[in-house]
C-alpha cells in the first residue's frame, strides 16, 4: 500500500518522521510525507524528511512560536492556509498513492485544530481515502488536553474515512511520565503501522500465498468510526541462525516484558500463526475495546515467506470472525525478510471503547465548569464597570 503521511503538529510531524525513516531502511519506497506545523522549532528538530517538505503555517499570526493548546487557532489557521498545504502536497506527488494518513496528537493545538479541517479538504480535492491516526493524551496530562482530545476527535471521526485511536494512557507504564514514554510510545505507533500500511507491496521476499493489497485495507475501513490494532511478534524463526536484518521490523525494540510472553514452543506452522494472531487480538490493542463489538476485521501475517501458512492465516481469520459482531473478515501475508513473524490485527469501527466515554465525560464536565466560570465573572461586573480583557 503506497501511503501519503501527514503529520500535524509536534506529535504528528516526530511519528511521521519515523514512518519515513522505516522506509528508508526497508526500501520498498512506499511512503512519503511531509510535516505540518506553527511551530518552526518543531520542524527543526525533525531528522528524516526533507527541509522542503517541513511546512511551517500560521506565521502571521503565531511568529512560528506555536499555538499552545490553543485547538481553535490550529483550525483557524489551517482553513486559512489550506492552500499552501494541499500545494505542498501536490508537489510531492500523489498520482499513485493508495491512501492518505493524517497523524496528529489530539490534545494539543495545532494537530488537534487543523487535522479535521485537512481531512475535510483531502476528502473533497482526491478520491483516495483519507485515514487518521490520532493519539489521545493520558489523563494526567491535564484536562484542557482531554477536552481538546474530545473536541477534536468529534470532528474528526466525521471528516475522515476511518480513524485509529492510539491511547497514551494505555501504553504509559506505572511510574512514568508521559514525557519520557514519548519516544517509546512513538516506536510502538511505527511499530504496527508501519506492518498494516505497507502490505501488499512487493519486496525481495517475494509475493505472498493470500495476497493482503491495499483494496482489501480500504474495505475493512469503510465503515468510518473509530479503529483500534492489536499486534504481536514471535520469537526469532530459527534461533541459530546468524542474526539478521529485522527488515520490516529493524530498529523496533521490546521491552523485556513482551519477550516472555511472546517465546513460541515447537508447534507447527499453522498452529504458530493462530497463537500468534490471539496474542494480537487478545493483547494490548491501540485503543482498549471491547473486541467483540467490531463490525469488520483484518488479519495481517508479515514474515518469512516459509514460515507463511494458508491453513493458519485460514483459520485465524475464522477465529477472528467468531469472536466479533461483525461478518467480514480479510487476511492473508506479506513475506519480508525478517528472522521474526509479525501479525496485525485491526478491529475496525468498533462500537465500545470506555476510554471513549470516559474521554467525552471528561469534556463535558469541564466544558460547564467553564461556562460557570465564565457566569461568576460576568456577575462580578454587574454593577456596570465594563472588565479590563473580555
Amino acid at each position: 500500500m503506497r501511503v501519503f503521511f501527514i503529520g500535524f503538529g509536534q506529535a504528528g510531524g516526530k511519528i511521521v518522521d519515523m514512518f519515513i525513516e522505516q522506509d528508508k531502511r526497508s526500501q520498498t519506497q512506499s511512503f512519503r510525507g511531509i510535516a505540518v506545523n506553527t511551530a518552526r522549532t518543531d520542524l527543526m528538530g525533525l531528522k528524516n524528511i526533507e527541509l522542503k517538505d517541513r511546512l511551517l503555517i500560521g506565521q502571521t499570526v503565531v511568529k512560528g512560536h506555536g499555538v499552545g493548546t490553543d485547538n481553535v487557532t490550529g483550525a483557524r489557521v489551517t482553513a486559512d492556509e489550506i492552500d499552501s498545504i494541499i500545494n505542498a502536497i501536490d508537489s510531492r506527488g500523489t498520482h499513485d498513492i493508495d491512501a492518505f494518513v493524517i497523524v496528529a496528537g489530539l490534545g494539543g493545538g495545532t494537530g488537534s485544530g487543523g487535522s479535521p479541517v485537512l481531512a475535510r479538504h483531502l476528502k473533497r480535492i482526491y478520491r483516495e481515502p483519507v485515514y487518521a491516526i490520532g493519539i489521545l493524551p493520558a489523563p494526567e496530562e491535564g484536562r484542557l488536553y482531554s477536552y481538546n482530545a474530545a473536541r477534536s476527535l468529534s470532528t474528526l471521526v466525521n471528516e475522515a474515512d476511518n480513524t485509529f485511536i492510539f491511547d497514551n494512557s494505555a501504553w504509559k507504564n506505572e511510574g512514568e511520565s508521559v514525557k519520557d514514554a514519548y519516544s517509546r510510545l512513538n516506536d510502538e505507533i511505527v511499530r504496527r503501522f508501519g506492518v498494516l500500511f505497507r502490505a501488499g507491496e512487493v519486496g525481495k521476499a517475494g509475493v505472498g500465498e493470500m495476497v493482503v493489497d491495499s483494496s482489501e485495507i480500504i474495505n475493512t475501513l469503510r465503515g468510518g468510526g473509530i479503529s483500534s490494532v492489536g499486534y504481536a511478534i514471535s520469537e526469532k524463526v530459527n534461533p541459530r541462525a546468524k542474526q539478521q536484518s529485522k527488515g520490516l521490523f529493524a530498529g523496533l525494540t521490546r521491552n523485556k516484558k513482551e519477550k516472555s510472553e511472546q517465546v513460541l514452543t515447537g508447534e507447527d506452522k499453522s498452529a504458530k500463526i493462530i497463537a500468534l494472531v490471539r496474542r494480537a487480538m487478545l493483547g494490548r490493542l491501540t485503543l482498549p475495546c471491547d473486541y467483540s463489538t467490531a463490525e469488520r476485521a483484518l488479519v495481517l501475517l508479515a514474515g518469512p515467506p516459509e514460515e507463511m501458512d494458508r491453513k493458519g492465516v485460514e483459520k485465524s481469520k475464522s477465529w477472528v470472525e467468531e469472536n466479533i459482531a461483525g461478518v467480514e473478515v480479510r487476511g492473508g501475508d506479506y513475506p519480508v525478510q525478517s528472522d521474526y513473524i509479525a501479525a496485525v490485527v485491526v478491529l475496525a469501527t468498533i462500537g465500545n471503547a470506555p476510554r471513549i466515554t470516559e474521554l467525552l465525560e471528561t469534556a463535558k464536565s469541564t466544558k460547564e465548569e467553564v461556562l460557570k466560570s465564565k457566569e461568576k465573572r460576568t456577575t462580578m461586573f454587574d454593577d456596570g464597570i465594563e472588565p479590563l480583557f473580555e
